[in-house]
């Protein structure tokens, strides 16, 4: 943190970096999120436990195998068996994140969660500028469509005016008269 609370931008970008897409949803792992607030895993999920009607299952879910071999495949989550997780890991949305604030008390929790908060929302930013380029980037190739067609057409008429004219043949066969 910087001295007029905002983050440092490599920290932003860090957090960026943590942030995935999961069942269409913006989401952080239990891990990340516990190494942020500086506790083990197991800390912040002992605590998630014991406040469980907190988390809602439109705040927090837990990972399917299949997800879980997908993210390890993407990221590096310990393999079972080589002193990594025994469990699926836990998924918190930008709701559950902000649920987390309530039963994390220390400073650097606080810290930190106000750091995340803001990464979704800058987050949600260029989301929203992506598709406003996405939509323009799709009118552009509509108009270039119809403008191709258009410039076919144009070079066609120029080929045909530029064209020499061909000398009329001279017809084969008898002619009477």
């Amino acid at each position: 943190m910087n001295k007029s609370g905002g983050l440092k931008k490599p920290m932003v970008e860090q957090i960026e970096r943590r942030i995935f897409l999961i069942r269409g949803q913006k989401v952080m792992l239990d891990s990340d999120l516990a190494e942020l607030y500086g506790v083990r895993t197991e800390v912040l999920n002992q605590a998630i436990k014991r406040n469980w009607d907190r988390f809602p299952s439109d705040f927090m879910f837990q990972l399917t195998p299949e997800e879980t071999k997908l993210l390890r495949s993407q990221i590096v989550i310990s393999k079972k068996g080589r002193g990594g997780r025994r469990y699926l890991p836990y998924a918190f949305t930008e709701q559950g994140v902000a649920m987390l604030s309530s039963i994390l008390r220390s400073k650097r929790a606080i810290q930190m969660n106000i750091a995340i908060m803001r990464a979704f929302v800058r987050l949600r930013r260029l989301l929203a500028s992506h598709q406003h380029l996405s939509r323009g980037l799709a009118e552009l190739g509509r108009k270039v469509a119809t403008h191709d067609q258009q410039i076919r057409s144009i070079f066609e008429a120029i080929r045909q005016l530029i064209a020499r004219p061909r000398p009329p043949r001279r017809r084969i066969g008898f002619h009477p008269g």
